[in-house]
């Protein structure tokens, strides 16, 4: 099969993929998930107007410097005035409190003279002054969250205040991740001869809870067809809507996870891209449940679980924006001419003085080099056949999660 596109293959992967089922969840419960449909106020705040300092209500007419004005009452957050200001008369008001009938200025306290009954005006009260009108920050009906968006934990006190006890949100996508690999040990123990830690399972598990899935730890499937056979109907029986193997995705003897999805009636829609890191990915389908293969290697592991299961798992959270955003950036030393795959080089970020973005490739591109990811701030994307560039040259980078 010859090398797909990037391009191609992020459209195969994300072809079809609509937003999952909504839910009603309490608001504690939904920070971080994707609104399923817009949300309208239920309520004007603030509903009448308030005071935005501590002071005096006043008429703006009465309130002149050296006027001196009779206390007639009081007003704190959630106790009203029953009453109405008059000619010649105040109202000691706290922040909070509702502005009672004729008066239409505050005088902060700072600038007043208080004497028990009468409070002596030292700063002219100005009509409008230190109230917060009704309204101010939004009105009943006013559509203040979107569907699509994903709340933030300022979305959630705006909700509760609009009088919003639950929201709709997308259900989380279930995301089985597969490891395969006889030479895998699990961190802490003490590998044997040829064998290494194994590492991709916490960075992909992470990676898909910061955009909203749940996970699904099917472990490491030893190198025969029945394991990795019985994975990917471990991942099948548990719901998945999302099936991530990583490892056994090249052509060797003792890879066989195309053979054993090929085998469990998963239809591959593609099997090696043009992309570096990450050539032999595979993306197939069988019902409901997608699958992505990753390659073995940390960083080609990584990098593709960043360009293609990130999308995905927004697509079907119903987010508004699924794809990385590109940004520019100039290279921050030569590169040589690219062959035929597009490539995503790790790379730090330097901000100069007139900020101006710089884009510093790590020394080693090397697809099993963690230290260099872990080191990285952005992807730095090269097209196909992108000739040499000099230090300066305008590029695009992809920020990678921090």
């Amino acid at each position: 099969m010859a090398l797909m596109p990037v391009s191609d293959a992020l459209a195969a992967v994300l072809a079809g993929a609509e937003p999952l089922a909504e839910e009603m969840v309490g608001l504690d419960e939904a920070y971080h998930r994707v609104l399923a449909r817009d949300v309208a106020a239920r309520r004007t705040q603030p509903p009448e107007a308030m005071s935005a300092m501590d002071g005096y209500a006043v008429r703006a007419a009465d309130a002149a410097i050296d006027s001196r004005l009779t206390i007639v009452g009081e007003v704190a957050a959630g106790r009203p005035f029953a009453g109405r200001v008059g000619p010649g008369e105040a109202v000691r008001i706290f922040t909070g409190g509702v502005v009672p009938d004729g008066a239409d200025a505050v005088v902060i306290q700072e600038d007043t003279i208080a004497d028990g009954k009468h409070v002596t005006i030292k700063e002219a009260a100005i009509c409008g002054r230190h109230i917060r009108p009704a309204g101010v920050d939004f009105r009943e009906g006013d559509v203040l969250l979107r569907k699509g968006i994903r709340l933030t934990e300022r979305d959630l006190a705006l909700a509760a205040g609009m009088n919003h006890p639950q929201l709709a949100v997308i259900r989380r996508p279930k995301v089985a991740i597969l490891a395969s690999g006889d030479e895998l040990v699990m961190p802490g123990a003490a590998p044997g001869p040829g064998q290494i830690v194994y590492s991709n399972g916490y960075a992909l598990h992470a990676l898909a809870r910061s955009e909203g899935a749940e996970t699904i730890d099917l472990g490491i499937a030893a190198d025969t067809l029945e394991a990795t056979s019985a994975g990917i109907r471990r991942a099948r029986e548990s719901g998945a809507d999302i099936l991530i193997t990583t490892g056994g995705a090249s052509v060797g003897d003792h890879d066989l996870v195309q053979q054993a999805l090929k085998g469990e009636g998963i239809a591959m829609a593609f099997w090696k891209i043009a992309i570096r890191p990450g050539k032999p990915m595979m993306h197939g389908r069988i019902g409901a449940m997608r699958v992505i293969g990753l390659p073995g290697n940390p960083v080609s592991s990584y990098v593709c679980a960043f360009l293609f299961m990130v999308p995905l798992i927004r697509a079907l959270t119903g987010r508004s924006a699924v794809h990385h955003q590109r940004e520019r950036a100039v290279l921050g030393r030569d590169l040589g001419a690219n062959d035929q795959r597009e490539d995503y080089l790790r790379a730090r970020l330097e901000v100069r003085d007139d900020g101006t973005r710089v884009a510093l490739p790590v020394s080693h591109q090397d697809s099993s080099l963690l230290a260099n990811l872990a080191a990285a701030q952005v992807l730095l994307v090269r097209a196909p056949f992108a000739p040499k560039a000099e230090a300066g040259t305008p590029c695009e980078v992809l920020r990678l999660p921090v």
